[in-house]
């Protein structure tokens, strides 16, 4: 059996790349379509992936696990080339510039908690006063009550 950590060229299947990753066969696919991934095609229009697509695919689990938008995976690794493995400088690149993406969306996300924490905290249950929630009182002219919550449907 080859020695695969001492074969960085060697080509994997999609079953391989899914076993090796825990990414469904049609997620790959999918990101391949997206230009997040890229595949070679065998005589018989197999793909085949070579080992650096591992890192990719990773990376595009994680953020996908976090929530954050496939397009955004897009737009980081738009300057890490698909045709070869990536060196040090490619992923240092990209890394500098979805690192300023994550932490606008931490800022965000830190933003989220405080007002949530902020509104739950205080017990009011306000739809006037909740600046989350009903910004501006913009609900107030669809009449009284918690109008967000009366379109829930009941079981």
């Amino acid at each position: 059996m080859p020695d695969i950590a001492h074969e960085p060229e060697e080509l994997l299947t999609i079953g391989e790349m899914s076993s090796r990753t825990g990414v469904a066969v049609s997620a790959l696919r999918y990101y391949e379509e997206l230009g997040l991934i890229a595949s070679e095609r065998t005589s018989g229009n197999q793909r085949r992936y070579r080992r650096h697509m591992l890192r990719r695919v990773s990376l595009v689990s994680v953020a996908k696990r976090l929530g954050i938008p496939l397009a955004d995976v897009q737009d980081a690794f738009s300057s890490v080339p698909l045709d070869r493995m990536p060196s040090h400088e490619d992923w240092q690149r990209a890394s500098r510039q979805w690192k300023h993406r994550l932490e606008e969306r931490r800022r965000g996300i830190e933003r989220l908690e405080h007002e949530l924490t902020g509104c739950i905290g205080c017990g009011c249950l306000s739809m006037k006063a909740c600046a989350l929630l009903n910004p501006d009182d913009a609900l107030a002219a669809t009449g009284s009550g918690p109008r967000r919550l009366e379109d829930i449907p009941e079981d």
